[in-house]
This record gives structure tokens, sequence and C-alpha cells, in this order.
């Protein structure tokens, strides 16, 4: 709809009309103490050629940094048509309306992109999109207690899960009274039984389990023997993992005897730019036993009484579609062009193509590792196998040293010292299929002159 401006006349017009004599007798509820008198901060308009000479003055400005940072949001390869296709105006503005059914076109794709969803998690449903990782981990934690009934929950869940999975998880719980426990890790970087057993001898009490694969430090989780030992205690087991990965490596519905109960994550990888950190999509997948746990809403397939196929939300579960005591969640929408442009980009490359992008993610990363231990430039601190990233102390301060790194072009990796005390000046790499061979040589020569220029 284009927009058209009213002119005094119309203002004027429709004042008279309800009976007040100006805009601002609209909002004579609000105290005047905190009404703007005027805002001088704001300069005058632009005419038209001015704003785009400014605009791209602004833009100039703009740093283009070969990123090796990953932690959660990587860079990948999008195939131009991904964007091209979701951009059409009849994916970029629709909003599925409330009288779900008239807009066919956008359940399909929601329900295609759940279909692939599953499948790729090994699971039997997936719902159509949460708000982003860290929100759908806390959804599959709420959704897996509620099934467990259980009245008084205890999460366990690794260190090696994202830091701000973990705050955001907190923030949810903590005024609901329900306690987080946390599982250190051994040398390695993984979570082990012992740590569990541990654990279980202090406190034998776990209604949930969360796992990472891989986890926040690229290593590989023995994922078959936790979550068989978390369903021997009685426990539902979360897999937060990443989805190119899971092209390649054993899907949480194929873990240990049973499987993961739940998956969730990042939907970001999938045919989403980095885009200074959003807007992406969370992902939730489970088994079947669970589906009137799922927030959000499932689209569903079937057939109208003259055999047409049809879609329909299935399962609406949100509040604003049930009674507010009955609903699962507050999530009130989900990532409708995100989950386009995902469903686009799984469409394209197929289960090949995802398995390709996978292990080219591996091979360059194994390259970079390779490097950076010839080098000896940098310790390697949890041996063991990788995916995307890795983690390595340096001997020198981190900040400076990836402040010396932006200087030369690159944005070097993630700092994880803020969120893990004992991994002092140590540095998250991480390498995707978009690193060639030069480029991450260029990397390693980056980071020894960095070194050289940062203080001890």
């Amino acid at each position: 709809m284009p927009f058209i401006p009213h002119t005094e006349q119309d203002t004027q017009l429709m004042l008279q009309q309800i009976g007040v004599e100006s805009i601002e007798d609209l909002f004579d509820e609000i105290p005047k103490a905190l009404i703007a008198k005027q805002m001088k901060e704001i300069p005058e308009g632009l005419s038209e050629m001015a704003l785009m000479r400014l605009m791209q003055t602004r833009a100039d400005q703009t740093e283009t940094l070969q990123c090796f940072i990953g932690a959660g949001a990587y860079s990948h390869h999008i195939p131009a048509a991904v964007w091209d296709i979701a951009q059409r105006g009849e994916f970029l503005t629709a909003y599925t309306p409330y009288q779900a059914e008239a807009s066919q076109g956008s359940l399909q794709l929601m329900w295609e992109y759940q279909t692939m969803m599953a499948s790729l998690m090994g699971m039997d449903i997936s719902n159509a999109s949460l708000y982003d990782g860290a929100s759908s981990l806390s959804e599959a934690v709420l959704m897996a207690i509620r099934s467990c009934k259980d009245d008084e929950p205890t999460v366990w869940i690794a260190k090696s899960i994202h830091p701000f999975y973990r705050q955001v998880l907190a923030t949810i719980l903590e005024p609901q009274g329900i306690p987080i426990q946390e599982i250190s890790l051994d040398d390695t970087g993984v979570l082990s039984l012992d740590a569990l057993e541990a654990q279980w001898q202090i406190a034998p009490r776990c209604t949930v389990l969360v796992l990472g694969q891989p986890n926040f430090f690229g290593r590989l989780e023995k994922v078959d023997e936790l979550t068989d030992w978390a369903h021997e205690k009685g426990a539902r087991v979360i897999g937060v993992v990443n989805p190119i990965a899971m092209a390649w490596l054993k899907p949480p519905g194929h873990w240990g005897n049973k499987g993961a109960d739940i998956a969730c994550g990042e939907g970001q990888p999938l045919g989403v730019p980095l885009a200074g950190g959003g807007p992406y999509f969370g992902f939730l997948c489970a088994k079947l036993a669970l589906v009137r746990q799922m927030p959000g809403r499932l689209v569903g397939k079937t057939c109208d009484k003259e055999n047409k196929v049809g879609y329909t939300l299935t399962l609406q579960t949100r509040e604003q579609h049930i009674r507010r005591g009955k609903a699962t969640s507050n999530i009130c929408t989900n990532q409708g062009l995100l989950v386009t442009a995902a469903t686009i980009y799984m469409s394209l490359l197929g289960k090949v193509g995802l398995q390709r992008v996978a292990q080219c993610c591996y091979a360059s990363h194994q390259q970079l590792m390779q490097q950076l231990l010839a080098e000896n430039i940098a310790e390697q601190v949890f041996v063991g196998e990788h995916f995307h990233e890795s983690l390595w102390r340096l001997p020198v301060n981190v900040t400076t040293v990836l402040e010396n790194l932006t200087k030369q072009g690159i944005a070097g990796g993630f700092d994880v010292t803020p969120y893990y005390r004992d991994l002092a000046n140590c540095l998250l790499i991480c390498v995707t299929e978009t690193k060639s061979a030069e480029d991450i040589q260029a990397f390693v020569e980056a980071l020894k002159t960095a070194l050289i220029r940062s203080p001890s």
C-alpha cells in the first residue's frame, strides 16, 4: 500500500469530526513534563539527491572484513537465487492471516520447511520456526518439562552450550523457580559420563539434559552414550545442533538407542546472511509423542471434499489462538521471510549439496588447524575432532590481537574470556566453505603479525 499523506484540510476535518481541536489533544493523558518541546538534535529534512549523497558517504565508511568469527553465526555462501526468490512480493510482504487457509502459498512453504527440517534432524515433526536459536532452546526446555510433568524439574546443561543461550535460558527459567545445573567439561572440551555421574551422586535428579553437537567450541560430543545415560535416568534429551553439520553428522533423532527427544538451534546457516546479528530464526523439531507440547504453529497437508490438496494450521498452541492458560508459549509469530529463504536454500542444495557444504567446512577448518599447529604460534586448547571452529590460547592479550587483525582487514574470531574464566586469552576461530586456501594462509600470516605487534 502506498503512503498517502493527509493534507492540513484532511487533518482538520477529522479532528472536527471527533470533536477535538488539535492532534496534541489526543494525547492529553500524557504528563506535560514528559513531552519533548523541540527536537533540536534532529536536522532539517534533505532533498532526495542530498540524502542519497549522504547515505553513499556513510556506505563508503563500511569496512569489509574477512570473517573468521563463528560462535553461533556463520558466513556461508548463499546462492543468488535464494533471495531473488524470497524477495518476490508474494513472499516478502506475505503474512499468514488469522484465517490461515486463505494463504495457501505461505502455508505450503511452511509445510515444506517443516518436512525438510524434520528429515534433516531425524525427527518426526517440526514447527514453523521460532525467533532465534536461544529462544528455541528455552522453548524446547519448557516443552520437555511440560511433557515430564515433574513437580520439581531440574535442567542439566553442558557448559559447552553457547553462553548467550545459557543466559537466555536462565532469564526464562529463573523466574519460574526452575533450577539449572551447568555440567563442567573434561580436558578435551566435551561433556563426559564421569561428569554426569559425579553430579548425579551429589543431586540425583535430572528432568532435562541439554547437549550440543557440535558444541560451542566446535568439539564433537559423544552424543550416543550421553543420550542413553540420560534416558536411563528418566530424563528428556535436547540436542542444540548446527543444521549444516546435521547434513553430515548423525542427527539428534538417531542418537543412542532411542534418539534425542527434541532438536533445536539457530537456522541462520541455512541461507540467511550474517546481517550484523539478525534477524535470524530458530528451529525446533521433536518426536511425535511431544506434539501437543510444541510451541508455535504446525502446518499440515490434507485434501478437501473434492480431493484437492490443501494446507492448514493443524496445531495452533500460541496464546492468540487459544485460551492463555492452555497455550504452550507466548510465541506469537514465526520468522516467515527467513524460513522462506531457508526453504529455498535447502531445496536448491538438496541432501547431497548440504552434505558437501558440511564436508567443505570440515576440510577447510582442518587446513587452518594444521597450519596453526605447524607455525606453533598458538596453543590448541581442546584436542580432538572439531567442526567449523576450534579454540586457541594466545601468548598475548586477545583483545589487542583482534584489534590488530581488524587493521589488516580480518575479523579474527571470538574472544571467549568474558564467558569462561578459566579460558583467559583464548580465541575461538571459525572457517567455513567460503574460505579458500589463500584466505586461510593470509589469516595465519596476519595472526603472526598481530601477535608480534601485541603486548604481552
